[in-house]
């Protein structure tokens, strides 16, 4: 099953094409990685897969439905989810209070916020799991910025994961973390359930192997190739 499908995206800004007629498949369960130099068009992609972007030529299929023409809150509601490059958080708040607060919204209660957390048990469990899935249970009551940046990104995914996502996308999750942050950061996406579609993008490669099952490589706006990471990684383009 394809569960995110472009076909012929394309975008222009004046005369500069941005997006140059991209079709990709994301099976469900999938670990692509896209790559490409700055200014390849991969951040323009992914504002047209996730709706921030409407395309002047183009479909987006999310899980066979039609979403091109439907706004960005929609998309997540059908599952499409994203993180971004520079995070968003509440600094003042605790680590389970950001994916609480996340979690309640999701789940229509928003209500919760103005009640004590101990009243809402099952928003406040499922907090605490995806928390626990991602290593994060351990510092779940310190402060943002308490915290490693490494650590920060892993909450982002853990409010993206609150959102229930069938396709989530990375934007660079570890740029700017050091190497060690690195590694747990990609232990914890590696333990996140199988059957949801990632798509990272991502400039280092060590990552990309570490990560990808496929690579799609996007040059000047177009997709250049894809295939296995050994194979891309091989390939003289």
């Amino acid at each position: 099953m394809i569960a995110l499908e472009a076909t012929g995206l394309a975008k222009r800004f004046g005369a500069l094409v941005v997006t140059d007629d991209v079709t990709l498949k994301v099976p469900a369960g999938a670990r692509l990685a896209l790559i490409g130099p700055n200014g390849a068009g991969k951040t323009t992609l992914i504002g047209l897969l996730t709706g921030l972007l409407r395309p002047d030529a183009g479909t987006v299929m999310l899980n066979g439905r039609d979403v091109t023409s439907l706004a960005p809150a929609l998309r997540v509601k059908q599952g499409l989810v994203r993180t971004f490059q520079i995070n968003n958080l509440f600094r003042g708040l605790t680590i389970l209070e950001n994916v609480f607060l996340a979690v309640s919204e999701h789940a229509g209660s928003s209500f919760a916020m103005l009640r004590p957390a101990g009243r809402c048990k099952p928003l406040v469990e499922r907090s605490e799991a995806i928390l626990e899935t991602l290593g994060l249970a351990d510092v779940r009551h310190q402060t943002i910025t308490d915290v490693s940046y490494g650590r920060q990104r892993l909450v982002e995914i853990a409010i993206a994961l609150s959102l229930e996502p069938k396709v989530l996308l990375l934007d660079e999750p570890t740029a700017g973390i050091p190497a060690a942050d690195a590694s747990y950061l990609l232990e914890a996406i590696a333990r996140l359930p199988a059957d949801i579609a990632i798509l990272m993008i991502e400039h280092d490669m060590h990552v990309v192997r570490q990560f990808a099952r496929a690579v799609t490589v996007l040059v000047a706006g177009a997709v250049l190739c894809s295939g296995p990471p050994d194979e891309i990684m091989a390939s003289d383009e």
